[in-house]
């Protein structure tokens, strides 16, 4: 089959190029912020590297969705939350959607699928979950961070069905690709494993402007972590969400993955060094949501959001680190940059 990535950021370009690369089909690339189509157009690719090793030019197509002409199969969708609306309406305008088009999307927070639903059959939709860290430094400048083979994601289909004919061949070029998936039954308790998951690690690395091995450092991460979890956890047992891990289970996630990404600022933060909105509304906020929404408080993730919002407001007065000065000597044999 063939691809179309909507948004050459970060996760967009590791699906694309892992899929191209890996699987050997066949990828276009869509996006609208310009600094970086044209910047993929004057070098002939994008830059890609592994944790900052083998930096190397990748050829890709890209285009604006004005001027694309394609017809893939499949659309792999990864947009920030807050841009997802614009994104998708000049896409449709642009005439680059199609019914017979599938749809995945493993975007971070909650909302996304609602809002690609008014363009897409249901029965084409496939939600996704990935526990993969990537950094774009610049435009046309990606990070695949962590060792190749350690990709993990989750799929399943917006209408909970098991997989058709299409949904297989999708699930089957993503394993060619090495993104690891893993069908899931059943799409919001998956969506929400990791939109809790983000909501510790994600937000608590923003506020505090930390790496995730920074973050677990700190002797009271377990107990920080399970105030969170029990809030979601009730939450989303009172609507009658149900996630694929237990509390336990994401406690001692956070501890797993934060060692293995230990060098890595989450995306949040990476969004947040840089002048631009958070997704806290997305993540936390949307976890207070379904609170409210079932006559309970989400207190803790309700003064979170507050939080990392102030915190965005500080930024008018002075600017988030974006790298760290003291790096040790293991982060410099890691050749880390941070």
């Amino acid at each position: 089959m063939k691809y179309g990535i909507i948004g050459a950021g970060a996760m967009g370009v590791r699906y694309g190029v892992m899929l191209q690369e890996n699987a050997g089909v066949d990828v276009d690339f869509i996006d609208t912020w310009e600094p970086n189509v044209e910047k993929i157009r004057e070098q002939g690719g994008v830059t890609v590297a592994r944790d900052h090793e083998n930096r190397r030019i990748v050829p890709i197509n890209i285009y604006y969705p004005e001027e694309y002409k394609g017809h893939p199969d499949v659309w792999i969708v990864f947009k920030k939350q807050m841009q997802l609306a614009e994104e998708l309406e000049r896409d449709n305008k642009a005439g680059i959607f199609h019914d017979d088009q599938y749809v995945f999307s493993a975007m971070n927070g909650m909302g996304h699928f609602e809002k690609i639903a008014k363009y897409f059959p249901k029965d084409n939709i496939i939600c996704g979950t990935a526990m993969i860290a990537t950094r774009m430094d610049g435009p046309a400048d990606i990070d695949f961070m962590g060792a190749e083979g350690d990709e993990v994601m989750h799929m399943a289909r917006y209408n909970n069905e098991k997989p058709d004919t299409k949904t297989q061949a999708i699930f089957d070029d993503f394993t060619n690709a090495k993104l690891g998936p893993v069908f899931a039954d059943e799409w919001m308790g998956m969506c929400m494993s990791k939109v809790v998951f983000n909501a510790v690690t994600n937000t608590l690395c923003t506020m505090f402007e930390m790496q995730m091995g920074q973050f677990i450092e700190y002797p009271g991460v377990r107990k920080m972590s399970q105030q969170l979890f029990d809030e979601a956890y009730d939450a989303c047992e009172r609507a009658g969400i149900y996630l694929i891990a237990t509390r336990q289970e994401q406690v001692d996630s956070v501890i797993s993955v934060s060692k293995e990404y230990k060098y890595h600022f989450p995306s949040m933060y990476q969004d947040f060094s840089k002048g631009r909105p958070t997704e806290v509304d997305y993540i936390n906020g949307y976890i207070a949501k379904i609170g409210r929404e079932h006559d309970y408080v989400c207190r803790t993730h309700e003064f979170v959001v507050q939080e990392v919002h102030m915190a965005e407001m500080m930024r008018k007065y002075h600017q988030p680190q974006t790298n760290v000065a003291d790096q040790n000597d293991d982060t410099q044999k890691a050749g880390v940059r941070v």
